[in-house]
């Protein structure tokens, strides 16, 4: 592609490269750049991309893209941006044909449930009959290949790049989970949602964004404009005081959903059971009634996100119904570990104290007797919480064991400190054990039959982020090596 017809639609401040130059692939990282590619410098949270210019220069970079002004003896091969990532955006959109705008693309945003709910309207658009992009935490689906999730919402470049497969294989819509560091890092600037959605706020990543309303406006951002005009559809949760703080903006559609008899979806009358809950919803089309597997309060909020996503899109209420009724679990989230025991155990990715809160009050409903819960606190994170979850765990389970949740820089036992300060405000028993598998191992030797244990914190998560290095850790699959080597085998019992 020519570097006129590349850049079509960016400000440049400052350029000396002709418009004929060829281009043939981007890259913000140099360990990608191969011959003839444009080089984007961006400064991030960990590296500065201009240290890698002479990497990418040696590989063979036709021109750097930079908000700086060009070095001596660079100028002809220099263009300087206003906005880097807002030129990675527009450059990606037109190298790739403008792929997201041959897609429906919902992005679901806050703090708790946008896994789920993405998960939730992805399988929606399936059984509407759509072949589907699905971007977020867990892995990024596209089509029938799935790609690691590195980050939540990955830079730009790559959402187009991956759109454009999603095209290519296709399909018609695509929904991400957008996280605030991606809004804040203007990740999703020019993209165009069909809808978008705002689960809630609790405390989260207030080591990034300082405080609340820093953290709010971050995500409100999903609900204003991103260079192409505010979503079409907006999908709010009524029942969240920030949420609230959503409805005063212009939105081509908007839907609230909640249990507030004001909400646009709501619930009518609900009934929990042990495999899911039975719900029927008033929206504004009439009455639709839901079976879900999913369990617990918190996935009624998810799925009521998801259905009212799904009437804003105009989807059929059968597909709805349907792609609810057939999402069985989401990896990591509530998700059960069963090898015969007479206890059940749970693996969720609850770090924030509410949704560990969350968490808890759904799988005491289970209980017949005893709740034990596993969980720690990631270092090098906001230290204001873990206090906070130390007394949520204490005061909702029978015996908290606390123990390491991806340290890393700092010290696991600083950190279980500071989560002790918490738990001492409780009268339950607790434990501390730094080396997490053992911890796993002490909750479920304590537990007996009707109990259920809780390992809280990592989720889908196949590792752990120590200060020297990243090791193997799934707590799904220690669960279950542990259970067997204390005899039991899966098929014994129905769980």
């Amino acid at each position: 592609m020519k570097l006129g017809e590349l850049f079509r639609g960016v400000p440049c401040l400052q350029t000396g490269v002709g418009d004929e130059v060829e281009i043939t692939s981007l890259a913000y990282d140099s360990r990608h750049v191969q011959s003839g590619a444009a080089f984007f410098a961006i400064v991030g949270e960990r590296a500065d991309g201009h240290v890698y210019v002479p990497a990418a220069l040696e590989r063979g970079a036709a021109v750097i893209v930079s908000e700086r002004e060009a070095p001596a003896g660079l100028a002809t091969r220099w263009i300087q941006v206003e906005r880097i990532r807002r030129a990675l955006a527009a450059a990606g959109r037109n190298f790739y044909g403008h792929a997201d705008a041959r897609l429906s693309l919902v992005g679901v945003t806050g703090t708790n449930g946008k896994t789920t709910t993405a998960f939730l309207i992805d399988s929606i658009f399936h059984a509407a009959g759509f072949t589907t992009g699905l971007f977020g935490t867990i892995e990024h689906r596209l089509g029938d290949r799935v790609v690691a999730a590195h980050n939540t919402t990955p830079e730009s470049l790559d959402l187009i790049s991956y759109m454009a497969e999603v095209v290519k294989a296709g399909g018609r819509a695509a929904v991400m989970e957008v996280s605030s560091h991606a809004l804040a890092q203007e990740r999703v600037w020019g993209f165009h949602f069909a809808a978008a959605v705002f689960t809630n706020l609790t405390r989260d990543h207030l080591d990034y964004h300082k405080d609340f309303e820093r953290y709010f406006a971050a995500k409100r951002r999903l609900f204003e404009d991103l260079g192409s005009g505010p979503p079409s559809v907006a999908v709010i949760n009524r029942d969240d005081p920030w949420g609230i703080r959503l409805l005063d903006l212009h939105h081509g559609r908007l839907i609230t959903y909640g249990f507030d008899s004001a909400a646009d979806v709501r619930v009518k009358h609900l009934t929990h059971h042990g495999a899911g809950f039975l719900a029927m919803l008033a929206t504004p089309g009439g009455k639709l009634e839901i079976d879900s597997k999913l369990m617990g309060r918190a996935n009624v909020y998810n799925v009521l996100a998801a259905t009212a996503a799904g009437l804003g899109l105009n989807l059929p209420e059968e597909a709805i119904r349907a792609g609810i009724a057939r999402l069985e679990s989401v990896p990591g989230r509530f998700e059960r570990v069963s090898e015969g025991q007479p206890f059940l155990v749970l693996v969720d990715y609850a770090h924030t104290d509410d949704a560990l809160r969350n968490v808890l009050k759904t799988a005491r409903e289970l209980t017949h007797h005893c709740l034990i819960v596993v969980f720690g606190c990631g270092g090098d994170r906001d230290r204001a919480k873990r206090p906070l979850m130390g007394e949520v765990a204490g005061s909702l389970s029978d015996l908290a064991v606390v123990s390491s949740d991806n340290p890393r820089s700092e010290d696991p036992i600083s950190i279980m400190n500071d989560v002790i300060v918490g738990l001492q405000k409780t009268s339950n028993p607790y434990l501390a054990e730094v080396d997490r598998e053992i911890a796993v191992r002490k909750a479920l030797e304590a537990a007996h039959e009707g109990d259920v244990v809780v390992l809280a914190g990592k989720g889908h998560e196949t590792y752990q982020v120590l200060k020297e290095q990243t090791i193997p850790f799934d707590d799904r699959e220690v669960a279950k090596r542990v259970l067997r080597e204390m005899g039991f085998e899966a098929g014994e019992r129905d769980q």
